[in-house]
């Protein structure tokens, strides 16, 4: 570690411990000055005075910020702590007792290996020490203060791993915190994009398509007039009728209701309509059939195959130049099926540009992304001069209970 690593920034717990440490210090040193001067031993009054500086020299340690931040500043402190220490010890046996705490100041302040070496010579110091003012050596004399330097290793060595899980688990959190943060919002990115596909599949399929219908008729009626007035009113009628529908749909779009073409009716009834409002609206004559048995949908089922019928049904107007148009409602059990087959001119399917939504380019695109949202999928067969087939299938799943409409 760099001499001039800061030291972690202190916790609740350290700073509890950091007092409990210097409490003991202060207690140790004044129980040393207090035998000195109670026992009537000789250099009392030197003892106390050496207890009174070890103690001032102690506290500058807390008072001064480098000695928490800076390992080279720590170092000196405890150098000069440790120096007026021994001057105690050579004074007075009682201060062997005060190694126990400046192992822990040691092992905290210094790196690893510098604090281990300080606690064996302060062991030993204290060892000596004591073995000096009794006059004798024997193995018991070491026991404490090794027994002593071993708990503090160990304590200080516990601690810090601990301290270091801690860290480790904080830094988890934080990352987790921040992924989770990260998360939330690709899910709100992905949203947003799902509901601008989902906008774009709906203003394609009601208002583009009601504008595109308007359009054609309003052209028709140019071309009748001034030969042909009362064709031409019967467009503008048409197209003013697909003006009301079309502005119907917004309404019903912008406040997230069923379509009004399902308002009061099946799916069979909307499609039957939707055949008879385009035989009249424009040259093509577009017929319905109902195949199966008729059940429940759901409908967010009835909205996706309207919404395909609708789109298949004025392509074929705006594209094909088809006679004819066919849809065919099929209940089939476990699934639903939808097709829509014209006479017109066709298409090769494989050679169809990307979607482009300025170009109008959305229908197919939207056709399947709306199928694809409810498990169906989306067939399309096609050849130049040889008409067009759509096939839409849904799948039931059983048992399929009727949304209730709003």
């Amino acid at each position: 570690m760099n001499a001039s690593a800061p030291a972690p920034a202190p916790t609740p717990t350290t700073r509890a411990l950091a007092w409990c440490l210097h409490l003991l210090v202060v207690g140790l040193l004044g129980l040393v000055a207090v035998r000195a001067l109670t026992d009537g031993r000789p250099h009392a009054g030197p003892i106390a005075a050496v207890a009174v500086v070890c103690g001032l020299v102690y506290a500058a340690g807390p008072l001064l910020p480098r000695v928490r931040l800076v390992r080279r500043a720590a170092a000196w402190w405890l150098t000069a702590v440790g120096a007026v220490w021994l001057a105690l010890l050579c004074l007075s046996p009682e201060a062997v007792w005060l190694a126990f705490p400046l192992y822990f100041l040691q092992l905290h302040l210094l790196p690893r290996r510098p604090g281990l070496a300080a606690v064996a010579v302060t062991a030993a110091a204290a060892v000596a020490g004591y073995a000096a003012h009794t006059g004798s050596f024997g193995p018991a004399m070491a026991i404490g203060p090794a027994l002593g330097a071993a708990v503090a290793v160990a304590v200080v060595r516990g601690y810090q791993t601990l301290y270091r899980e801690s860290e480790r688990r904080s830094r988890l959190i934080e990352e987790l915190t921040a992924t989770r943060a990260d998360l939330a919002l690709a899910q709100h990115t992905a949203g947003v994009l799902a509901e601008r596909e989902r906008l774009a599949r709906e203003i394609h399929d009601t208002l583009a398509q009601g504008l595109s219908s308007i359009q054609l008729l309003l052209r028709a009626a140019e071309r009748a007039l001034p030969e042909r007035p009362d064709a031409a009113a019967g467009h503008v009628v048409a197209a003013r009728q697909a003006a009301v529908d079309n502005l119907a749909e917004a309404r019903r779009f912008v406040a997230a209701l069923t379509p009004p073409a399902l308002e009061d009716t099946t799916l069979a009834g909307a499609l039957e309509r939707l055949c008879a409002t385009t035989s009249a609206r424009h040259r093509i004559t577009a017929r319905f059939r109902l195949t199966g048995a008729p059940g429940p949908l759901p409908t967010a089922h009835e909205v996706a195959l309207l919404r395909v019928a609708q789109s298949a049904l004025a392509n074929t107007v705006r594209h094909a130049g088809a006679g004819t148009a066919e849809i065919t409602l099929s209940h089939l059990g476990d699934r639903v099926a939808l097709d829509v087959v014209d006479d017109g001119a066709g298409f090769d399917p494989a050679g169809l540009p990307p979607a482009d939504p300025e170009a109008g380019g959305f229908g197919l695109a939207a056709m399947r992304a709306r199928l694809d949202a409810l498990g169906g999928t989306l067939a399309v067969e096609s050849a130049p001069g040889h008409g067009t087939a759509l096939a839409a299938r849904l799948p039931l799943t059983p048992p399929t209970e009727p949304e209730a409409r709003p």
